[in-house]
Parts: C-alpha cells; sequence; structure tokens
C-alpha cells in the first residue's frame, strides 16, 4: 500500500476492458483518506475510475 504523501502516481496500468497498458491517469483528486484515478484506454476507448482508499493511520503526519 502506498501513503498517500508521497506523490505516488501509477503507470501502466492495465485497461479494465482490452487490458492494454495506459501510460497514466488522465486526472487525479484527492481528498481525505483516498486518491481517485481517471483512466482512458486510447485502444478501445474505454473510460474507469479506480480509488485508492488509505487507513487513517497513514495520513496521521510523523512531524510538524
Amino acid at each position: 500500500m502506498v501513503r498517500q504523501d508521497t506523490g505516488y502516481m501509477p503507470r501502466e496500468n492495465p485497461c479494465a476492458q482490452c487490458g492494454k497498458p495506459i501510460a497514466r491517469p488522465d486526472w487525479v483528486e484527492h481528498s481525505e483518506g483516498r486518491t481517485s484515478f481517471l483512466w482512458n484506454c486510447r485502444a478501445c476507448n474505454y473510460r474507469f475510475e479506480a480509488i485508492a482508499i488509505y487507513d487513517t493511520a497513514q495520513l496521521t503526519p510523523l512531524a510538524a
């Protein structure tokens, strides 16, 4: 599991429809405890959203 504050950007995610790799998400939206990624496959024109949900323990800062 990836921490929300690492700046992690998924790459080469497979399309949920045809399986071809997608270079990067078209849209990324952060909110408390989750990050949403909007993917658009240019091979088959399928669009889908993936949501990463984080534990509240991971959102606690280690230092001020």
